[in-house]
């Protein structure tokens, strides 16, 4: 019996020495059928809500964090000024997602403008789809102005002559807009989401 490799069970506990109490067990279990637990990635987190007002004798508990399936799951204050579990995109995820990027415009970068421009408002597009949840809107901006960097990088290093600065790579990105960011799985929007809504901007 074998689990696949995207399982990652979060176990939520409100006291600490349950979570201890079935830390201690669990092993016992998963060896009945033959499973074992990763040293490495099973592990307690400290996640309680933080107090609403600190005083002098609340004591500092630091916050544990920890990743699953690309988020890193939070606490925040949401609009209503209450504390909520919010998520964001991953560090490791968010790096690797770019280092992606830059090795595609570095490959690419001699391609014609269109063919460039189509390919990564595609990857963008796909970003948004998974990432662009609520409350991840800083990462996504993040990983939208850090594309743009990358890309006008690898077109400005197409040749030593003709060097393009920002003031040319502007103009071009009035012809060749790359999507901005958008939230897809919003908790807030009543009606699904329709992508046929995201404007795709044709070239002039």
């Amino acid at each position: 019996m074998r689990f696949p490799r995207a399982t990652r069970p979060v176990l939520v506990f409100e006291k600490e020495h349950d979570a201890r109490r079935v830390r201690e067990v669990l092993p016992q279990r998963f060896a009945q059928y033959g499973l074992t637990l990763h040293p490495e990635k099973t592990r307690l987190v400290p996640f309680q809500r933080p107090p609403r007002r600190k005083s002098r004798n609340d004591h500092e508990v630091p916050q544990g964090t920890f990743d699953l399936l690309g988020f890193t799951p939070y606490w925040g204050l949401s609009r209503n000024g209450n504390w909520a579990v919010k998520r964001k995109t991953a560090a490791s995820r968010l790096s690797r997602a770019l280092k992606s990027m830059a090795q595609w415009c570095r490959i690419h970068r001699h391609c014609p403008m269109t063919e460039q421009w189509e390919t990564l408002s595609s990857k963008l597009r796909g970003h948004y789809a998974y990432y662009g949840i609520t409350g991840n809107s800083q990462s996504l901006g993040l990983f939208h102005r850090w594309t743009t960097r990358i890309w006008r990088k690898w077109l400005d290093r197409r040749s030593d002559k003709a060097r393009v600065g920002w003031d040319r790579f502007n103009s071009w990105l009035r012809r060749f807009p790359l999507p901005t960011p958008v939230v897809v799985h919003s908790v807030l929007r009543r009606k699904p989401f329709d992508p046929s809504r995201v404007r795709s901007e044709t070239i002039p």
